[in-house]
């Protein structure tokens, strides 16, 4: 539409010259033949212009409407440039040539106007070299015309001027062109990058439920199997079918526990997570109900606004930490500390050992018969920049977490 409305406002211009140069005359004067004949030329070169540059496929012309200079790249095997890119400075070349050449006759100034309108478009749609050359056609046309008809100093100085200025005016258009195509581009990329974004965000996200079903299933799990083991040992040993059952039943409870705290994970990933030492509570208690175990929590400093997947890994690495106290402490008390620190919130997880000489020798990160795994934990602080540490010494075996505030 834009192209339509330019060549619109083109052919109006045309028309209007020509009836200055060649009808609205002074009394007592006619149309010279040499300006009839450049008005003619100049008229079937902006014609073969217009033809080219509205009609897609014309001369070789890129269907997408692209112009010469910047239009796409070329293949590198083709034996030449388009035609388009060929015919386009010929006849911008002669319009300018023709109408310059003119335009110094008496009482047809007006013709410049029709070497302006091509030289900005040499500018604005050709590349630079190009359109110097056709400004020296035109600035030599204008000498030419001027010496031949002679012509004062405004046409010798003032139309190569106006040339060059016209010249100067189509390659801020061109500049201007190209910017808005590559702001166009960038636009694009841009979108491309959001929908690419939100599809990882979307895996992201699949990642972080189906790990933290699977942390929080083999929790349940682990602590499922610590019951039915106990069980077993109960009926082996006869006698005791009141303990057997609450036994059972307390393992009843804890799958169905496990089910609750998993759709409680998935839900804290969509929504706020609960306060660390509110979360750190509930499974303390917990713990103290199905382990028969006592578990302080001792906790130091304001509370600081951690996030909500900071908050889900401490309270992983806690049940974490509680679980396997149950497996090999059994029934042992349990101290949890979380301090909060300027750059940083620590927790630890202590508990003794069943005796002195069960104390290993040095911390292992290996994974354990259910539970996370202290692997899965340790890599777990990781994506929220944290890390983890163990320790056993004098009978205790201790686990520290830190995460960045």
């Amino acid at each position: 539409m834009l192209r339509t409305v330019t060549w619109l406002i083109r052919g109006i211009a045309f028309l209007l010259i020509g009836l200055d140069s060649l009808v609205l005359l002074p009394a007592g004067s006619g149309p010279s033949t040499p300006v009839a004949t450049a008005f003619a030329l100049s008229g079937a070169a902006l014609a073969t212009w217009a033809y080219g540059d509205l009609k897609p496929g014309a001369f070789g012309r890129s269907p997408a409407g692209g112009s010469a200079g910047l239009s796409a790249h070329r293949d590198s095997r083709a034996p030449g440039p388009p035609r388009w890119d060929v015919l386009l400075p010929i006849l911008l070349g002669v319009i300018t040539a023709v109408s310059g050449l003119a335009c110094a006759t008496p009482h047809a100034s007006a013709l410049v106007g029709l070497a302006i309108m091509a030289v900005i478009a040499a500018g604005s749609e050709t590349g630079l070299r190009t359109g110097w050359i056709v400004v020296a056609i035109g600035v030599l046309a204008v000498q030419i015309g001027a010496l031949a008809g002679g012509a004062g100093r405004g046409v010798f100085l003032g139309f190569p001027l106006l040339l060059v200025v016209a010249l100067l005016a189509g390659h801020n258009r061109r500049a201007y062109r190209i910017r808005a195509e590559q702001a166009a581009r960038m636009l694009e990329q841009v979108e491309r990058l959001r929908a690419q974004q939100r599809l990882t965000a979307v895996l992201d996200e699949r990642t972080r439920i189906a790990r933290e079903i699977h942390d929080v299933l083999a929790q349940s799990l682990g602590a499922l199997g610590i019951q039915i083991q106990a069980a077993r040992a109960l009926i082996a040993e006869g006698g005791q079918e009141s303990r057997v059952d609450e036994m059972l039943a307390r393992a009843q409870r804890m799958a169905a526990d496990g089910l609750v705290e998993t759709r409680r994970a998935v839900h804290a990933l969509r929504a706020d997570s609960v306060p660390l030492p509110q979360a750190l509570e509930a499974i303390a208690e917990q713990h103290r109900r199905q382990h028969r175990a006592p578990v302080r929590i001792t906790i130091s400093g304001p509370e600081p606004g951690l996030s909500p997947e900071q908050n889900v890994q401490l309270v992983r690495t806690a049940q974490e930490a509680l679980t396997n106290a149950a497996k090999h402490a059994p029934h042992q008390p349990v101290d949890i500390v979380l301090g909060y620190q300027d750059d940083q919130v620590t927790m630890t997880v202590s508990n003794p050992f069943l005796s002195a000489g069960e104390e290993p020798a040095e911390p292992s990160f290996t994974t354990v018969d259910g539970g996370y795994g202290l692997t899965g934990i340790r890599e777990r602080l990781l994506l929220v920049g944290g890390q983890l540490l163990t320790d056993a010494r004098d009978g205790r075996w201790t686990l520290t977490a830190r995460v960045p505030r």
